[in-house]
């Protein structure tokens, strides 16, 4: 087993993330520019200690990441709107190049990283190009968090170029955790509401799970995948709801009824990514 530095390691991810690495025998260097008391007293029931450190400070990413065998990187802004365009564009492409550079200069074995669906077009206001979507509906970034994420791939692979380091960049879905499922019902109504990533979503713990088959699968360079549940978040078929609200997209392969529309197959391929948990478990449908 590893040591794992989990940055971001106290959001709503994040302690997903640390508790599932715990429980498979990894020791945790959890991260987080959040650590107060409180906080540190969260991570210590989850199972280990929260180090505070500004990630933005290239410094202070080297000395967080010396001693560590992997990186699980999720520390960004999470979603465009929550600051001024310009700050998330700079705030989200220094922690990701410092965190990188670190992990080069540490000589990690592994870096995993958040990248983003916003990397591949959402929220649809412009219809995608086919559907499922997968991997190479890229890079089409409407806002500059996504734009922070297409920038972070590339220097992935540039860095993964220069230090030989394997980098897997998850491209996450909506996020959910299991409290967050009381809110679905309220989408069914309208399929507008979620058409922005094509009624997409994933569990958190699903998220935790790709995080670890992610530093053990048996790539190289940098490469990217799409982690979204099995299913939408819709009680509908999917290829129905496909036909309404984007009449003119077409499906390149049959889908299953509820299937997801953000294409998860390679991710299963390479990463054996088999999502666990959906909606449908918690709401009554």
């Amino acid at each position: 087993m590893s040591t794992v530095a989990v940055t971001g390691a106290n959001g709503k991810t994040g302690r997903v993330v640390v508790a599932d690495l715990l429980e498979h025998g990894h020791d945790v260097v959890a991260l987080d520019i959040v650590a107060g008391p409180g906080d540190r007293d969260r991570m210590a029931r989850i199972g280990t200690s929260l180090l505070g450190a500004d990630l933005t400070d290239y410094g202070q990413a080297v000395d967080a990441l010396q001693g560590v065998d992997a990186v699980v990187h999720l520390a960004n802004i999470p979603a465009p709107g929550l600051f001024p365009a310009a700050h998330t564009l700079n705030t989200n492409t220094v922690m990701n190049n410092n965190v990188f550079l670190a992990a080069a200069q540490n000589k990690v074995s592994r870096v995993v990283w958040a990248s983003s669906e916003t990397t591949l077009g959402l929220p649809f206001d412009v219809p995608p190009r086919y559907a499922p979507v997968d991997e190479d509906h890229y890079p089409y970034p409407t806002s500059t968090y996504a734009l922070s994420k297409v920038t972070g791939e590339t220097t992935a692979r540039h860095v993964a170029e220069w230090s030989g380091i394997p980098f897997v960049a998850l491209r996450l879905s909506n996020v959910h955790l299991e409290e967050d499922y009381r809110l679905v019902p309220g989408y069914w109504a309208d399929p507008h509401l979620r058409k922005w990533n094509l009624w997409g979503y994933v569990d958190a713990r699903d998220v935790a799970g790709a995080c670890r088959l992610a530093l053990t699968a048996q790539v190289t360079g940098a490469q990217s995948f799409v982690i979204a549940a099995a299913d939408t978040i819709m009680r509908r078929p999917s290829a129905e709801l496909l036909a309404e609200v984007f009449p003119g997209v077409e499906l390149t392969r049959e889908i299953g009824t509820y299937e997801t529309l953000l294409s998860i197959d390679r991710a299963r391929e390479v990463l054996g990514f088999v999502p666990q948990h959906s909606w449908r478990d918690v709401i009554d449908h």
